[in-house]
């Protein structure tokens, strides 16, 4: 049977001094439960990986139960298909206006379809120059003054929103699809 390639995305590790989690190790320790070709990518928990074909929601509990059990932490885990992926980069309104820069441009990945209402009171109280655009169970932010100085972090839009959430800038999501569709000629 053919293996599916997914992307999983995980909130939290190696912040702060905070949740540490060695990418060598997590590697070694998802290919000894049943994971196969396993790469990640800098230290942030982004990882690429091929399995059987499963819901997502299966592997976001799978990888959860397998960092607790091994890491004595939990922490939230998106998981997205390779087809995914690729859609949220096509849907990325910014790249359609001239006007912006492609690092300022970020995804704030969400665990579920968020309230629209909530979404545009977020909008609508955003006083500062960083700009959101809602996607299919994403967010795409535009922050000119940099992500770190914006009010729009995981934090806030998870207490907003309450759903999980994890942000790659724009260059590491490329990178994500990129190391993805390499794993696809293997």
């Amino acid at each position: 049977m053919k293996k599916q390639i997914y992307i999983a995305l995980l909130r939290g590790i190696n912040v702060g001094g905070h949740n540490i989690l060695k990418m060598e190790v997590l590697r070694k320790v998802l290919q000894e439960n049943g994971f196969e070709s396993v790469k990640t990518y800098i230290q942030s928990g982004n990882i690429i990986f091929k399995t059987e074909k499963s819901k997502p929601i299966q592997l976001i509990e799978k990888i959860s139960e397998i960092i607790e059990k091994e890491f004595d932490f939990k922490v939230p885990v998106i998981v997205l298909t390779i087809e995914q992926l690729k859609s949220i980069i096509l849907d990325n309104p910014y790249l359609k206006e001239s006007s912006k820069s492609e690092p300022f441009m970020h995804v704030t990945f969400l665990s579920d379809t968020p309230n629209s209402k909530t979404i545009a009171d977020i909008v609508a109280n955003n006083k500062d120059d960083d700009e959101l655009r809602l996607g299919k169970k994403v967010l795409y932010l535009y922050c000119p003054n940099s992500y770190s100085k914006s009010k729009l972090v995981n934090t806030f839009l998870e207490k907003k929103l309450k759903l999980h959430t994890t942000t790659r800038n724009w260059k590491t999501t490329l990178k994500l699809l990129e190391i993805a569709e390499a794993m696809e000629c293997n």
